[in-house]
């Protein structure tokens, strides 16, 4: 049985929820953002359902879990619970913040202090889950120290009735959690990138189609490794960026017609390898809106952020012997040839074609 304490972290306060704490909860609960991630709450959620949580609360502590209250300043700010521990001594913690308690690291410095309250009182193991799309929680739990261990396909449903994937992660008593570092790939300041002529944005489930519609293009799709993607293939992909960047493993964005905010293509960071301090860019444009120099500054746009905000040293990236256009963008866009991988890209007919292989240094 877990004792009914107050735990102190900071600014921050977690307590047992009380009576005072109703209003603010039904506001909490009945915000779209918190519904649409946790669709078993009513909706609208009211002081009637309030009241039902309080006895649920209790329900849990009796059964040897916990549920808290993060306050500041006295005020409610958000909760955070603990389903009762298994045989094994694992529990696992689940968190909402109030909208006007966002983006001030209330989740992280509260499931920080719930996990190493609770390895105090015994357990081994803490878990938590958080749904693909969900990109604010997910950054909760790498920011307070827990480690990805994989993802559980379609095990969520969320408010539209949809499934969703869920990451795990955990962290167990004894591993190291130091400060809080910077992430490898940061978000954009402002979340876009431009220059006035073209707009980088991250790839989102409104693009799917436009994305689609590019890749299967022929003048495209001669270009690409691998099978050929079904809409429902891109769409997946789309609403995969945010838990791919937040991880650090690759940035895919969205490159629109600055003025009129149409998309005109795609371009990626990907193959992130810290160790070296490289990463691979690709890039694919829309026929219409070749011959204006649009790629040429995407390219520009994020590879000089990377140099600027990451400690990437290197992009590399790779092309096709024959794709000329392809290569008049990177010579433009400052890359250097480096040579040729012989015979790497397959092609639909059995043969293979070299890839000419080029990097642009950041600058000393």
């Amino acid at each position: 049985m877990l004792p009914r304490d107050v735990i102190s972290s900071g600014p921050l306060i977690l307590r047992p929820p009380v009576d005072g704490d109703a209003e603010a909860i039904v506001r909490t609960c009945d915000d779209p953002v918190t519904a649409w991630f946790l669709p078993m709450l009513p909706s609208p959620y009211q002081v009637e359902d309030a009241r039902e949580y309080f006895a649920m609360a209790a329900a849990k502590w009796e059964a040897g879990g916990a549920e808290f209250t993060i306050a500041e300043n006295g005020q409610y700010v958000g909760s955070i619970g603990v389903r009762p521990p298994d045989r094994w001594d694992a529990a696992a913690i689940g968190y909402m913040v109030a909208p006007w308690a966002r983006g001030k690291n209330v989740a992280s410095t509260a499931a920080r202090a719930i996990t190493d309250w609770l390895f105090d009182h015994g357990m081994r193991r803490v878990e938590l889950q958080a749904a693909v799309e969900n990109v604010a929680s997910l950054r909760v739990a790498y920011k307070s120290g827990f480690r990805e261990e994989g993802r559980r396909r379609d095990a969520h449903r969320l408010r539209d009735g949809r499934y969703v994937d869920m990451v795990t992660f955990a962290r167990l008593k004894g591993d190291a959690v130091g400060a809080t570092a910077e992430p490898y790939l940061p978000f954009f300041e402002g979340g876009r990138l431009s220059d006035g002529v073209v707009r980088l944005e991250p790839l989102a489930v409104e693009d799917a189609a436009d994305f689609h519609r590019m890749v299967t293009d022929p003048s495209v799709a001669a270009y690409f490794v691998g099978p050929p993607s079904t809409v429902e293939d891109d769409e997946r992909r789309c609403r995969y960026t945010g838990y791919w960047w937040v991880s650090g493993q690759r940035i895919e964005l969205a490159v629109r017609d600055a003025a009129s905010g149409a998309f005109a293509g795609h371009v990626q960071l990907t193959q992130v390898a810290p160790a070296l301090g490289q990463a691979m860019i690709g890039y694919s444009l829309l026929p219409g809106f070749r011959g204006r120099g649009f790629m040429t500054r995407a390219v520009n746009l994020l590879v000089e952020w990377a140099f600027a905000h990451t400690p990437l040293h290197r992009i590399v990236a790779g092309t096709e012997a024959g794709n000329a256009a392809s290569h008049r963008v990177l010579e433009r866009a400052g890359f250097q040839r480096e040579g040729v991988h012989r015979e790497l890209f397959p092609k639909a007919d059995g043969g293979r074609i070299d890839d000419v292989a080029w990097a642009r240094l950041r600058p000393s």
